[in-house]
């Protein structure tokens, strides 16, 4: 029996309420905690796929464009999709930072390729062309906004406290500690896990968890065929 609990049998009553409120508190805040990581990634992937598609309508809507103004367009396409891509692969943040500052080199460029003609003839197709870039932009700034939305750290310090609360709450209304250590620690263990797991899901860029650009490799492969971008076997299941 532990060195301060009492034999008292209310008090091992209410120690037993305090146990049972905590530890259902602990596993609901956690299972909410884990369906917002959960909500978060799958938003990740629908928008990665909202942005293929984004980019790879305006690749076709070039064509409405004079030919070699679309040939140019279609060519800073391609480098802006490598740009894509490469957001989505594991890098430093250095890395990251550059990878943003050409996004937004290539985004001007392309706003002021197609900028002169849309002023000067601003026809339904030429204004078809200027809403499918607007959505290409809009699409990237939704999928950063997206990586930048995670589970505040005060959710996180909170399910820290009631979870060392609720270990606290076990080990003092252990009976037998010393003698079975090892089956208390399962609850820490399980815990940690669950923690671990939840930080996974909700870290984008890092972990074993992440967003792959499945759908942009693929958009890659389909308008450069000759250049084939094989997708990484990083889980994101």
């Amino acid at each position: 029996m532990s060195r301060y609990r009492t034999k008292d049998t209310e008090t091992s009553e209410d120690l037993g309420i305090i146990q049972t409120a905590t530890l259902t508190l602990l596993a609901l805040i956690i299972g909410f905690t884990f369906s917002m990581a959960i909500d978060r990634h799958d938003q990740r992937e629908l928008l990665e796929e909202s942005e293929a598609n984004a980019i790879g309508t305006e690749y076709l809507r070039a064509d409405l464009l004079p030919p070699q103004l679309a040939a140019t367009t279609r060519g800073l396409l391609n480098q802006y999709l490598d740009q894509r891509i490469l957001f989505y692969t594991r890098q430093s943040h250095e890395q990251v930072q550059e990878i943003n500052q050409n996004t937004d080199t290539l985004q001007q460029k392309l706003w002021n390729e197609i900028l002169p003609i849309a002023r000067s003839n601003p026809s339904p197709m030429i204004t078809l062309v200027v809403s499918g870039m607007n959505d290409v932009f809009n699409s990237q700034g939704y999928v950063q906004a997206a990586w930048w939305n995670r589970i505040p750290n005060t959710a996180w310090a909170l399910m820290m406290a009631i979870a060392i609360c609720a270990n606290a709450l076990v080990g003092f209304g252990a009976r037998n500690f010393k003698k079975n250590i090892a089956l208390f620690m399962i609850f820490p263990f399980v815990i940690a896990v669950s923690f671990f797991l939840i930080a996974d899901i909700d870290s984008p860029r890092g972990g074993v968890i992440r967003i792959e650009a499945r759908n942009l490799i693929t958009l890659k492969n389909a308008l450069n065929p000759q250049t084939k971008i094989q997708s990484s076997s990083q889980g994101s299941n």
